[in-house]
């Protein structure tokens, strides 16, 4: 399988990136084929843009919702550069609301359609990264917004477009997406409060737009473990990366719940 695994943490020398690093290996050693997104490193922008805005636009979209949205005057409002604006408006001077659509998909922002192919390209996903204010770090929470749009990762049927959750479709086919991420607070703390509106936002981001199994672990107390509890971690990353075969696709129903540590 092609593993995507999505890591945001800005410390090469970070717990979180001996988790990358023994997950990668456990994923080399079974046979798959990771591909890493290292966001700090390639110094990402999270920061969605009217440009971002535009390439929402899709032509399979109801013709009542492209005549609202209105393509045109959203690609002009996208641009603030009073020639680029000149030239675009010629350009879409000769097309109706479908085709500024689909000009505006294939010109959108680069570096958001780069990191779309990389998913599309990928059989399942995994995400490394510490809680922040009970989320994902601000990168990798812009790294979704910029990379799941509408067209590419979910789309909407008439009762969507009637603004009822039950109307997303899911266009994500991966078989599986795994996220680990280290904590500050312990087991118990989460148990408590914290792991089921966390599974609601996090978890929920991935199984919206149709990736059939989520997994979350977590290593509770990463922040402040000693170096035995560290170490164990590790091994289990390590052995994430060589047991990463999702459910559908295991030979045998699996054994007893490990409890996570």
């Amino acid at each position: 399988m092609r593993v995507l695994t999505v890591y945001a943490h800005p410390n090469p020398n970070s717990f979180c990136h001996a988790v990358l690093d023994e997950f990668t290996k456990g994923l080399r050693d079974a046979g798959h084929v990771p591909d890493v997104l290292d966001l700090y490193a390639m110094k990402f922008d999270p920061v969605f843009t009217l440009a971002d805005g535009a390439t929402w636009l899709h032509p399979d979209m109801p013709a009542d919702v492209l005549e609202r949205w209105n393509p045109r005057q959203a690609v002009l409002d996208s641009i603030t550069n009073p020639l680029k604006r000149f030239l675009a408006r010629r350009a879409m001077s000769d097309k109706d609301d479908r085709e500024i659509a689909r000009m505006v998909r294939e010109r959108g922002p680069k570096d958001a359609a780069e990191q779309w192919r990389h998913v599309a390209e990928a059989d399942a996903m995994a995400f490394i990264a510490p809680v922040w204010w009970m989320g994902f770090p601000a990168i990798l929470k812009g790294w979704l917004e910029r990379t799941f749009s509408y067209g590419n990762a979910f789309a909407l049927d008439p009762d969507g477009w009637e603004g009822h959750v039950s109307g997303r479709i899911g266009l994500l086919k991966h078989e599986k997406a795994l996220l680990m991420t280290p904590t500050l607070f312990s087991e118990e703390d989460y148990d408590a409060e914290w792991r089921e509106p966390m599974r609601r936002i996090i978890d929920w981001t991935l199984s919206y737009p149709g990736v059939k199994q989520v997994e979350h672990v977590y290593f509770y107390r990463a922040t402040v473990a000693d170096q035995a509890t560290i170490d164990g971690y590790l091994k289990r990353a390590y052995q994430l990366g060589v047991s990463f075969e999702p459910a559908a696709m295991q030979a045998a129903p699996p054994g007893p719940d490990v409890p996570t540590t």
